[in-house]
């Protein structure tokens, strides 16, 4: 059975995943109505949410998901229906050095939502499954690593989480499937690869080696940069996240990849020699590659199986990895303050 979303709280909307769907939604559905709950740490920007399409359907508000009393007068107060959940710590290298702020946004900030959804909807307004919906969005981080010769995770993958930061969301994903089996709260997770595109943090590795091109500065790659990932387009993650909540089944959990392993040294060597096309410099920027000492816990290899989500509800990715990187070049390449750190 389908759902309709149509007051919709998003998590972490300042950030870079969390304001691409806003933007989608708005732009998508015109009768739906978002209200975005952000602290606006170091991953968020609300700059990312300028110009948005219709922002009279679109509410910010500075808080932190841990507050259950703010988020219980935001669910009241806006009569919200679907919840969709990007909050959350993801840059593991500062999970590695400070793992609490993980604990208490990732698992504990999820456990406040989940509790809030099940006061106002199961007990205050006593809404059926098919009046309200809770989709957490999660990683391929939680399923481990793979060898070179393994088979990509599926949504049966066991679990095996190898830093704070992806324990951290296995926490939370075993927590929203709980409240599912256990309560009855209707919730949906999608576990995605790598994503890349407009909005992401300076930090990240895409942005990172951009950055670098654009200053004439080392290109860190951590150890030799045979880690292998799967990417996956902003966009392509969206509107996936889309299909899930309006028809996809209820405790269910999609993984969303974007059908492109590539290892790190490659994508670093995809970028150099775009931007030697777009920006010529006096030598290669790939002579600018440095590696670095490899971080603790570093997983070699993410590689996602979609088919089910492709099979059940007729997703598939359309963003090409080649173009896709060259309009992301562009976007940075015209928006540099996003690169700042």
């Amino acid at each position: 059975m389908s759902f309709t979303p149509r007051k919709v709280l998003v998590t972490g909307g300042a950030g870079f995943i969390g304001s691409n769907f806003i933007r989608y939604l708005l732009s998508k559905d015109l009768r739906v109505e978002v209200c975005n709950l952000d602290n606006v740490s170091y991953a968020g920007n609300e700059s990312n949410l300028k110009n948005l399409p219709d922002p009279s359907r679109y509410e910010f508000v500075r808080g932190d998901i841990c507050d259950r009393k703010l988020v219980d007068s935001l669910l009241r107060d806006h009569t919200i229906d679907t919840i969709i959940h990007f909050a959350a710590e993801s840059h593991v290298d500062r999970s590695i050095t400070g793992p609490a702020a993980f604990v208490q946004s990732n698992l504990v900030g999820t456990f406040v939502l989940l509790e809030a959804a099940r006061s106002y909807w199961l007990e205050i307004e006593k809404w059926g499954q098919q009046q309200c919906r809770f989709h957490h969005i999660s990683t391929d981080e939680v399923y481990g690593s793979l060898l070179k010769e393994a088979a990509p995770f599926t949504e049966k993958t066991a679990y095996a989480p190898n830093s704070p930061y992806s324990a951290s969301k296995a926490g939370s994903d075993h927590m929203v499937r709980a409240y599912f089996h256990t309560y009855g709260l209707p919730v949906t997770t999608s576990n995605c690869s790598n994503n890349y595109g407009p909005y992401q943090h300076g930090e990240k590795f895409i942005p990172t080696v951009i950055r670098s091109c654009l200053n004439q500065k080392p290109i860190p790659v951590y150890g030799d940069g045979s880690n292998i990932r799967d990417w996956l387009h902003v966009s392509d993650h969206c509107s996936a996240i889309d299909q899930i909540i309006r028809a996809g089944v209820l405790g269910e959990t999609y993984n969303i990849g974007g059908d492109h392993e590539c290892s790190n040294i490659e994508i670093a060597k995809s970028i150099c020699a775009l931007m030697d096309q777009k920006k010529p410099a006096k030598q290669s920027y790939e002579n600018l590659i440095q590696f670095v000492g490899d971080r603790p816990g570093h997983d070699w290899r993410y590689a996602i199986n979609s088919e089910k989500l492709k099979m059940y509800l007729g997703w598939e990715p359309s963003i090409d990895f080649k173009i896709g990187l060259d309009k992301t070049i562009d976007w940075y390449v015209s928006n540099a303050d996003y690169l700042k750190i």
